[in-house]
C-alpha cells in the first residue's frame, strides 16, 4: 500500500473544513429521514416474525408483504413490490416499461437519453429480435435537456399534444453517464404537474436509482405515478444482498407484478429462502448510509476542485443523488483514479480493474467495486465509460471515514503516477 503522508492528510483536512456548511445540511436531512423510517417500523410493529424465510409459492408471506407496504409509504406511493427476485435497477425499470406499455404506445424520455443499460431494452441499440420494446411495436421519443440541465418542458408538452400514443413519460433522477445535474424533487414535481395537466392519462415514471433518501421527499410524494430502483443501492443501506423495487399507483404496480410473475398471479407469490432481515435492517440504515455516501461525494468534489479539476456537482451545491462526477484529462488519468478506489476497498483490494466490454454498455467500461455485496454502488465504488470526455462517476461509502480513506488513497496513487502534485 502507498504511504499516506502528512502533506496528503493536511490537504484533505483543509478540504474537509471547507465542507462544514454542506455537511450540516446533510445531517439535517438524515435526521428527518431516520425519524420517518423509524416511525414506519414502529407503525407496522416489525418483529422477528417478519424476518423468517419462506419456500414454495410464498403465499401470505408477511415479511415480504409488510416490507413492500412500508416501502410504499416511505416512497409516497400506494403500493410497492420489494423483491429479491428483481435482479437490478435495470430489471426493475424494464418490468415497469413492459408492464405498462403495449404495441402502438410510445415511450417518451423527457430527461434525455436514458441510462446506457436501457438502450437495448428500448431498442435504441442491440440486436433486432432480442425482445426490445421496439420489437413489440412500441415507439420511442426523446427530449434532450436544455443547456442548463433542466427539462425542456415546452417540447415535452408539444409532443404530448401532438402524439396521443404517448403513454409513459420516463424521468431519470440521477445523471447516469452524463455530465448533467441530477433532478431535484422540486423539478420532478414541476414537470409531473405540467404533464398531468395536459395529459392526465399519461403515466409519469421516475428512475429513482441513486436518489432515495437524499432529500426530504421522494417522487411519489409529488405525484409521480411509478418509480423503480435497486436495493443494492441507496434503500438497501449496504446490507440488502440483492433485489429491486417498484412503487407507485396500485393499479400500475399490479400490472408490473404481472410481468414479474404472470397475469392472474402477480404479487401473490414469490418465496425467499433467505432471511428478510438484511432488507429490513438495510432499509432502517439507509438514511444514515446514504448521507455517509453523500458526505464522501462532497469531500471528493472539494478535493478535486482544489486540484483544479472540473467536477459535477460542485462541492457547495445541494445534492439529489449520491454520484460525484470528476472530469479527467486523459484515459490514463481516469483509469488510475478508478483503480485507486479499488486499491482502497475492503474487499478485493489487490484486484486491478481494466476497461472491458460490459454487457449492456456501448463503450468499454472500467469499474471499481471492492464491495461486500457484489456491484453494490452504495458502497465506495467508481466507474466510467472510457470515452472522451474522460468523466469518472464515483459513488457510495458505507462510512464517511472509509470514504475519506479512499480519497486519501486516491491522492497518493495519482501522485505516485505523476498525475497530480500537492
Amino acid at each position: 500500500m502507498l504511504e499516506i503522508n502528512e502533506k496528503i492528510l493536511r490537504f484533505v483536512d483543509e478540504a474537509e473544513a471547507e465542507c462544514t456548511e454542506a455537511f450540516a445540511r446533510l445531517d439535517a436531512i438524515e435526521r428527518v429521514n431516520t425519524r420517518k423510517v423509524l416511525d414506519a417500523f414502529q407503525r407496522h410493529r416489525i418483529s422477528a416474525r417478519h424476518f423468517a424465510p419462506t419456500t414454495g409459492y410464498g403465499y401470505d408471506d408477511i415479511g415480504r408483504d409488510t416490507l413492500s407496504e412500508m416501502f410504499a409509504e416511505l416512497m409516497g406511493c400506494e403500493a410497492a413490490l420489494v423483491r429479491p427476485q428483481i435482479a437490478s435497477g435495470t430489471h426493475a425499470l424494464a418490468l415497469c416499461l413492459y408492464g405498462i406499455l403495449r404495441p402502438g404506445d410510445i415511450l417518451l424520455a423527457a430527461s434525455g437519453k436514458p441510462y446506457d443499460t436501457l438502450e437495448e431494452v428500448i431498442g435504441i441499440t442491440g440486436t433486432p429480435g432480442s425482445g426490445s420494446l421496439k420489437d413489440y411495436g412500441i415507439g420511442y421519443e426523446q427530449v434532450d435537456l436544455l443547456p442548463d440541465g433542466s427539462i425542456n418542458t415546452a417540447e415535452v408538452i408539444r409532443l404530448l399534444k401532438e402524439k396521443p400514443a404517448v403513454k409513459l413519460v420516463e424521468l431519470q433522477r440521477s445523471r447516469g453517464y452524463d455530465w448533467r445535474a441530477s433532478m431535484s424533487i422540486e423539478r420532478i414535481d414541476a414537470i409531473t404537474k405540467a404533464i398531468h395537466e395536459v395529459r392526465p392519462d399519461v403515466v409519469v415514471m421516475t428512475d429513482n436509482c441513486y436518489g432515495e433518501f437524499t432529500e426530504l421527499k421522494e417522487p411519489g410524494d409529488v405525484g409521480v405515478d411509478l418509480i423503480a430502483g435497486s436495493m443494492i443501492k441507496n434503500p438497501g443501506g449496504g446490507i440488502a444482498p440483492t433485489g429491486g423495487y417498484v412503487a407507485g399507483r396500485r393499479d400500475l404496480v399490479e400490472l408490473v407484478s404481472y410481468r414479474l410473475t404472470s397475469p392472474g398471479i402477480g404479487a401473490e407469490v414469490g418465496s425467499y429462502a433467505g432471511s428478510y432481515q438484511p432488507f429490513y435492517q438495510g432499509l432502517f440504515m439507509a438514511p444514515h448510509v446514504v448521507m455517509q455516501a453523500v458526505r464522501t461525494a462532497v469531500l471528493a468534489a472539494r478535493i478535486f476542485e482544489k486540484l483544479g479539476y472540473e467536477v459535477s456537482p460542485p462541492s457547495f451545491e445541494p445534492r439529489y443523488d449520491i454520484i460525484q462526477a470528476i472530469r479527467f484529462r486523459s484515459a490514463d488519468e481516469l483509469v488510475a483514479f478508478v483503480q485507486s478506489i479499488q486499491m482502497h476497498s475492503p474487499v478485493d483490494s489487490e484486484a486491478v480493474p481494466e476497461p472491458w466490454a460490459m454487457p449492456g454498455y456501448q463503450d468499454p467500461v472500467i469499474m471499481a467495486a471492492g464491495t461486500f455485496v457484489a456491484g453494490a454502488s452504495i458502497e465506495l465504488s467508481a466507474d466510467a465509460p472510457v470515452r472522451p470526455p474522460y468523466n469518472a462517476y464515483m459513488q457510495g461509502a458505507l462510512t464517511y471515514a472509509h470514504g475519506r480513506c479512499g480519497m486519501e488513497g486516491a491522492l497518493a496513487h495519482m501522485i505516485s503516477k505523476g498525475f497530480i502534485s500537492l
